[in-house]
Protein backbone atom coordinates (compact mmCIF):
# COMPACT_ATOMS: atom_id res chain seq x y z
CA UNK A 1 0.00 0.00 0.00
CA UNK A 2 1.17 3.51 -0.82
CA UNK A 3 0.11 6.82 0.09
CA UNK A 4 -0.62 9.41 -1.97
CA UNK A 5 -0.45 13.02 -1.92
CA UNK A 6 -3.62 14.18 -3.43
CA UNK A 7 -2.86 18.07 -3.02
CA UNK A 8 0.42 17.60 -3.57
CA UNK A 9 3.26 20.83 -2.12
CA UNK A 10 6.59 20.52 -4.49
CA UNK A 11 8.51 18.97 -6.76
CA UNK A 12 8.09 15.22 -4.90
CA UNK A 13 4.92 14.68 -4.14
CA UNK A 14 3.52 15.93 -7.32
CA UNK A 15 5.63 13.43 -9.17
CA UNK A 16 4.20 10.67 -6.59
CA UNK A 17 0.93 12.08 -7.80
CA UNK A 18 1.78 12.07 -11.18
CA UNK A 19 3.28 8.21 -10.92
CA UNK A 20 0.44 7.11 -9.48
CA UNK A 21 -2.00 8.32 -11.63
CA UNK A 22 -0.34 7.07 -14.86
CA UNK A 23 -0.11 3.76 -13.23
CA UNK A 24 -3.34 3.41 -12.33
CA UNK A 25 -4.73 4.64 -15.36
CA UNK A 26 -2.62 2.18 -17.30
CA UNK A 27 -3.85 -0.17 -15.20
CA UNK A 28 -7.74 0.27 -15.80
CA UNK A 29 -9.41 -2.55 -18.26
CA UNK A 30 -10.62 0.23 -20.61
CA UNK A 31 -7.39 1.70 -20.58
CA UNK A 32 -5.94 -2.14 -21.43
CA UNK A 33 -7.91 -2.90 -24.20
CA UNK A 34 -7.39 0.52 -26.06
CA UNK A 35 -3.56 -0.05 -25.56
CA UNK A 36 -4.07 -3.36 -27.25
CA UNK A 37 -4.16 -1.51 -31.31
CA UNK A 38 -0.27 -0.75 -31.74
CA UNK A 39 -0.79 1.74 -34.19
CA UNK A 40 -2.64 3.90 -31.52
CA UNK A 41 -0.75 2.42 -28.09
CA UNK A 42 2.22 5.44 -28.06
CA UNK A 43 -0.65 8.22 -28.68
CA UNK A 44 -2.99 7.12 -26.01
CA UNK A 45 0.18 6.39 -23.74
CA UNK A 46 2.02 9.89 -24.28
CA UNK A 47 -1.89 11.19 -23.95
CA UNK A 48 -2.54 9.54 -20.65
CA UNK A 49 1.23 10.81 -19.24
CA UNK A 50 0.57 14.56 -20.28
CA UNK A 51 -2.88 14.23 -18.42
CA UNK A 52 -1.54 12.65 -15.45
CA UNK A 53 1.05 15.06 -15.20
CA UNK A 54 -1.23 18.12 -16.05
CA UNK A 55 -3.83 17.09 -13.44
CA UNK A 56 -0.81 16.41 -11.02
CA UNK A 57 0.24 19.77 -11.26
CA UNK A 58 -3.13 21.52 -11.30
CA UNK A 59 -3.64 19.61 -8.05
CA UNK A 60 -0.62 21.71 -6.32
CA UNK A 61 -1.80 25.11 -7.82
CA UNK A 62 0.26 25.64 -10.75
CA UNK A 63 -1.47 27.95 -13.24
CA UNK A 64 -1.81 26.66 -16.93
CA UNK A 65 1.08 28.61 -17.92
CA UNK A 66 3.06 27.14 -15.70
CA UNK A 67 2.07 23.21 -16.12
CA UNK A 68 2.35 23.69 -20.16
CA UNK A 69 6.41 25.27 -19.63
CA UNK A 70 6.62 22.54 -17.10
CA UNK A 71 5.32 19.95 -19.36
CA UNK A 72 6.96 21.06 -22.91
CA UNK A 73 3.04 21.28 -24.06
CA UNK A 74 0.82 24.21 -25.44
CA UNK A 75 -1.76 25.87 -23.11
CA UNK A 76 -4.54 25.08 -25.40
CA UNK A 77 -3.30 21.02 -24.71
CA UNK A 78 -3.00 21.44 -21.05
CA UNK A 79 -6.62 23.23 -21.12
CA UNK A 80 -8.09 20.33 -23.23
CA UNK A 81 -6.50 17.75 -20.87
CA UNK A 82 -8.14 19.64 -17.66
CA UNK A 83 -11.40 20.41 -18.52
CA UNK A 84 -11.96 16.74 -20.03
CA UNK A 85 -12.02 17.77 -23.91
CA UNK A 86 -9.83 14.72 -24.01
CA UNK A 87 -10.68 11.76 -23.68
CA UNK A 88 -7.05 10.91 -21.84
CA UNK A 89 -8.11 13.86 -19.70
CA UNK A 90 -11.58 12.64 -18.68
CA UNK A 91 -9.70 9.08 -17.53
CA UNK A 92 -7.33 10.61 -15.91
CA UNK A 93 -9.77 12.63 -14.05
CA UNK A 94 -11.59 9.56 -13.34
CA UNK A 95 -8.61 7.85 -11.83
CA UNK A 96 -8.18 11.01 -9.54
CA UNK A 97 -11.57 10.30 -8.54
CA UNK A 98 -11.21 6.80 -7.04
CA UNK A 99 -7.73 8.05 -5.51
CA UNK A 100 -9.80 11.10 -3.40
CA UNK A 101 -12.07 8.22 -2.61
CA UNK A 102 -9.72 5.65 -1.29
CA UNK A 103 -8.33 9.05 0.65
CA UNK A 104 -5.12 9.11 -1.23
CA UNK A 105 -4.66 5.67 -0.69
CA UNK A 106 -3.33 3.09 -3.75
CA UNK A 107 -3.31 -0.62 -3.05
CA UNK A 108 -2.82 -3.52 -4.97
CA UNK A 109 -6.22 -4.29 -4.50
CA UNK A 110 -7.60 -1.00 -5.68
CA UNK A 111 -5.36 -2.04 -8.91
CA UNK A 112 -6.89 -5.83 -9.48
CA UNK A 113 -10.46 -3.71 -9.06
CA UNK A 114 -9.60 -1.89 -11.97
CA UNK A 115 -8.50 -5.06 -13.90
CA UNK A 116 -11.86 -6.96 -13.54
Amino acid sequence: MSEVPLNPLGREEIHKLETALLIATLFRKDVLEMLKDPTQRFTWVDALAVAAAAIAREKAKMTIPQIAEDLGRTEAAIRAHLSGKTKAGRIVRETYEMLVKSGGKLELGELEKLLK
